[in-house]
């Protein structure tokens, strides 16, 4: 069940299709959230960076102590998990710069942003604006960023089910999770892959486009070359630290304790937002039948327990509210949540599916979307 309203069951498709007059108007959505909810609280904010950055720091600090042989394999993998689930907390407080949701002060902001991000080699800038341009166009095939997935009657679509038809699902399950939460987000910083179809076939977050290339949709303007220039050189500062590093202590040893915790931060990074926005029941729109309501409320929140929420600031638990008002602070989301849920409980969406069951289920079952007649969505 990907829709909840208190204790309903299970709704068909067709039954959850809502047409444009069931949707309120931007001014009523936005309205339903009070403005003291943008209020920052000095307090809240410095004490979610302090803890993220405080337990990253011990987590990192213990990987160093671990002994670099075989029978401590289980030990890293441990480490691992843990230090890259902690450090995801560190990413989740960046992506709230970028929303100039962390501080009043916008250079204050700039600042925390562009060093957490660069510290898990994200480049800052540049993912800020790609980002910006999935809030605006959520679910949106075309001018969408981040998990826009393929029509059926697309090349991709067709590979994509293709291959599907002829691995089966439960191999073709396995396919889409390495592809999605082990190497996804590279492929997407380096290549624009799932990005929407207006911008081309190979969009990256590290150089601008060639003159002269034919674009339909540029993600990055001209006058964005030098916010991408900042970029790169936080992360050639980075990754020159870590040449250092693995020239003082050892490859391997900068490769488990870096290493291993960046694939499972960005392995987080993928589930959330992948699980955000994609199910078999959410509909993904052309530019025809898309409005910027009807994207932002195709987004679910799920439950991933008191303790990831802790450490994630809640930002896969109260994602509908933070794309109504991307402004508002994590500690003030879990109240706008509640009132949205009050307000619209028939359009807020909220799936107490496992959190492991979903993401298999999205993996086996969603690959390219088919416009149905009843309401022109996509659906997979």
């Amino acid at each position: 069940m990907v829709r909840l309203t208190a204790a309903v069951s299970s709704p068909s498709r067709r039954s959850i299709s809502t047409a444009d007059q069931d949707f309120p108007s931007k001014a009523e959505l936005l309205g339903a959230l009070p403005e003291e909810l943008l209020r920052h609280d000095p307090l809240k904010s410095w004490g979610s960076l302090a803890l993220s950055l405080g337990l990253s720091l011990l987590a990192y600090g213990l990987g160093t102590l671990i002994p670099l042989s075989w029978a401590a394999l289980p030990l890293w993998l441990v480490y691992g998990l843990g230090t890259g689930t902690v450090a995801m907390g560190c990413w989740v407080l960046a992506h709230e710069c970028g929303h100039n949701a962390f501080h009043p002060n916008r250079r204050v902001e700039g600042v925390v942003g562009f060093v957490l991000h660069s510290l898990l080699l994200v480049p800052y800038y540049c993912w800020a604006r790609s980002h910006a341009v999935h809030h605006a166009y959520c679910n949106e095939l075309e001018r969408g960023q981040t998990h826009v997935p393929p029509r059926a009657s697309s090349p991709m679509g067709l590979f994509t089910e293709g291959l599907a038809g002829k691995l089966g699902r439960p191999m073709a399950g396995l396919v889409a999770l390495f592809n999605h939460v082990v190497i996804g987000w590279p492929l997407y910083l380096l290549f624009g892959v799932t990005g929407g179809e207006a911008y081309g076939s190979s969009v990256s977050h590290f150089r601008m486009p060639e003159q002269g290339v034919p674009l339909k949709r540029p993600l990055f303007p001209a006058a964005f070359r030098r916010w991408m220039l900042r970029s790169n050189i936080g992360l050639v500062v980075v990754l020159a630290a870590l040449v250092v590093a693995a020239i003082q202590f050892s490859p391997l040893r900068v490769l488990a304790v870096y290493g291993l915790p960046y694939l499972v931060v960005n392995g987080w990074l993928v589930v959330y937002t992948w699980l955000q926005h994609t199910d078999v029941e959410i509909p993904h729109y052309d530019s025809q039948h898309w409005t910027w309501v009807k994207g932002a409320l195709q987004t679910v929140d799920r439950p991933y327990g008191p303790l990831i929420n802790l450490l994630h600031h809640g930002i896969g638990s109260t994602h509908v509210c933070h794309h109504v008002n991307s402004a508002i602070p994590h500690y003030n989301a879990w109240r706008g949540t509640a009132l949205l849920r009050q307000r619209y409980p028939q359009l807020v969406r909220f799936d107490p599916t496992p959190i492991h069951k979903a993401l298999w289920r999205v993996a086996t079952r969603c690959k390219a979307v088919r416009q149905s007649p009843v309401d022109g969505a996509f659906y997979f």
